[in-house]
């Protein structure tokens, strides 16, 4: 086995029979733990989402990417206010300060007028903005995003096996109502080769489950060197966020990772952001055979720690997202 944070490959964890409930989801659980402790990715087969039903938001995507910009930017994130939805321009979005080289649509839970978080005027809730074009765009997103949720259950589930936890573990506790937020980015051949479609970064949350097209371009950081995610047919790329980094104490890790698109044409991604409830309070748990605290931050290209924060996952959000659009933070905060 590598040492822990050196790793040369990411695993491949058929996860169907904790998907199902089945007897063998203990192995799974033990097969994802030991994913989480040495590289914080892994790829999932056999989740059951519908292939079909990817294949339409791949197609879909990709007719509203094609379309002119002043037609795209009739739902730009600027009409979205709080909620924190629509299109951004290539460029818009900053990673570490520098643009990305990337497009894309911000997506969440659909959410009326009247429930009681868009009432209460919670940042990052409410409703989506959906484009009039491509016919079937809104359809084919809320159906994807209620299959990846109710993958994230099951995954989570499993996460909570391999710490010794009941299966209901984080269901109880943080993820009564999670907070699902879905991107569809498009990444165009890179004018500069030296130029990354997003720059290094770890994400925020819990759990990120991404579906990839065909063209790669995702690396994950090891100890020693970076290693490629290319994209394997019927499967999703999995990682580990900070919030779960700080509940584990640095047991698990969210591992840095940075995208290029390495095609001489465009490239899609489709990361589902499977997180805390907004106003679920983040501490770290007491997980059984854990050590002191390993703390990253001297290793982080951030140089910040996951481990000094205290308050809310939506406390935490919201220091990150204010950087990522700058002109947009004040819709939020």
């Amino acid at each position: 086995m590598n040492e822990a944070g050196d790793f040369s490959h990411i695993p491949i964890i058929d996860v169907a029979e904790l998907v199902a409930g089945g007897p063998g989801r203990r192995e799974i659980a033990a097969r994802l733990g030991a994913a989480c402790r040495e590289s914080g990715f892994f790829y999932v087969v056999g989740h059951g989402v519908d292939e079909g039903l990817q294949g339409r938001l791949r197609e879909l995507s990709r007719a509203f990417f094609a379309l002119d910009l002043e037609r795209k930017m009739r739902i730009r994130m600027a009409l979205g206010g709080r909620a924190w939805r629509g299109y951004f321009r290539v460029g818009d979005e900053l990673t570490s300060g520098q643009p990305d080289q990337k497009e894309g649509v911000y997506f969440g839970a659909e959410l009326p007028a009247d429930d009681p978080r868009v009432r209460a005027g919670t940042p990052l809730h409410g409703p989506n903005l959906f484009p009039d074009e491509p016919a079937g765009f809104r359809e084919a997103v809320l159906e994807y995003m209620a299959a990846l949720t109710g993958l994230g259950h099951r995954l989570m589930a499993g996460v909570a096996l391999s710490l010794g936890f009941d299966e209901a573990y984080f269901a109880e506790r943080i993820l009564g109502e999670p907070l699902t937020l879905f991107r569809i980015f498009n990444y165009p051949p890179p004018a500069d080769p030296g130029l990354w479609g997003v720059g290094e970064h770890t994400d925020y949350g819990l759990l990120t489950i991404l579906l990839q097209d065909d063209a790669g371009g995702l690396e994950v950081k090891s100890r020693s060197r970076w290693v490629p995610a290319p994209p394997l047919p019927g499967s999703f790329v999995c990682n580990i966020g900070d919030m779960l980094d700080r509940m584990t104490g640095g047991l698990y890790r969210s591992t840095p990772h940075r995208v290029r698109n390495p095609a001489p044409r465009d490239r899609l991604s489709f990361p589902f952001f499977f997180d805390p409830a907004f106003t679920a309070r983040v501490r770290p748990i007491d997980v059984p055979g854990r050590g002191a605290i390993d703390d990253d931050r001297d290793e982080r290209w951030d140089r910040a720690s996951v481990h000094a924060f205290d308050g809310t996952y939506g406390d935490y959000l919201l220091a990150k997202v204010g950087k990522v659009f700058p002109e947009l933070r004040a819709s939020v905060l």
